[in-house]
Parts: structure tokens; C-alpha cells; sequence
């Protein structure tokens, strides 16, 4: 239950910091050359792969953390962050281990049947009610 717990305070906290920086990011990013462009959540996203990357190494590598905290951190805290860090994660591992195939699968999967799914739920919606 724990576990659980820990997750969900994580998480709740990953949310609020992916809230705060990247509409302070956007915010600023307003005045460059290319206002649109989603300045924000990138910079989420990269740092929240950044973050994957050293918690992966220090918990595998030099530091022993119990599990529970392991999954408050990468589980919680960057899942509600950002779960673009453990897409990273996965996709990367899988290249390492030499499943290349697999690898750009998952990044072609992941990307195209996300953006078809955001489409399919708009227009699921603007089907029904309008718009």
C-alpha cells in the first residue's frame, strides 16, 4: 500500500512541476522568433529524459535505493512529469540490447498510433456534439 501511496504522491508532484515549467517556459518562449512551437513541453520532455537517464544509472550503477523510492521517483514523480522520459528508457534499452527492429517500432507505434489516437478522440467527440 505503500508503494501505492508514494506513486501518487509522485505523480501529483511530477504534475504540478510539468504544469509550472513548461507554462513558464512557453511564457517566455512567447517573445522568440517562433512563438507557436511548443517550447514548453519539449524542454519537459527533455529534461524528464535527462532525469530517466541519471536515476536509471545511479540506481543501477553506484547508489542502492529500495524499490519503493525507486517507483515514487520514476514511476510518481517523472511519470506525472512526463511519461515521454520512460518512452526514452524503453526505446533506448531496446537499441542497446540490439532490437533494433523493435526499437524503431516502438518509436514509429508510439508516435503514429498517439497522434491517430488524439485524432480518433477529437473527432469522436466533435461527432457527437458538434464543433
Amino acid at each position: 500500500m505503500i508503494n501505492l501511496i508514494l506513486i501518487a504522491a509522485g505523480g501529483a508532484a511530477g504534475a504540478v512541476v510539468r504544469y509550472a515549467l513548461s507554462g513558464w517556459v512557453q511564457d517566455w518562449a512567447s517573445q522568440a522568433p517562433a512563438p507557436l512551437f511548443p517550447w514548453g513541453i519539449l524542454v519537459v520532455n527533455a529534461t524528464g529524459c535527462l532525469a530517466i537517464g541519471v536515476l536509471t544509472a545511479l540506481f543501477t550503477g553506484p547508489f542502492i535505493v529500495r524499490q519503493e523510492y525507486q517507483n515514487f521517483l520514476i514511476v510518481g514523480v517523472l511519470g506525472g512529469y512526463t511519461t515521454f522520459s520512460s518512452f526514452g528508457r524503453d526505446t533506448l534499452s531496446l537499441a542497446q540490447e540490439g532490437q533494433l527492429l523493435l526499437a524503431g517500432l516502438n518509436i514509429l507505434l508510439s508516435n503514429g498510433l498517439g497522434l491517430l489516437a488524439v485524432w480518433a478522440g477529437m473527432a469522436a467527440v466533435r461527432a457527437r456534439f458538434g464543433g
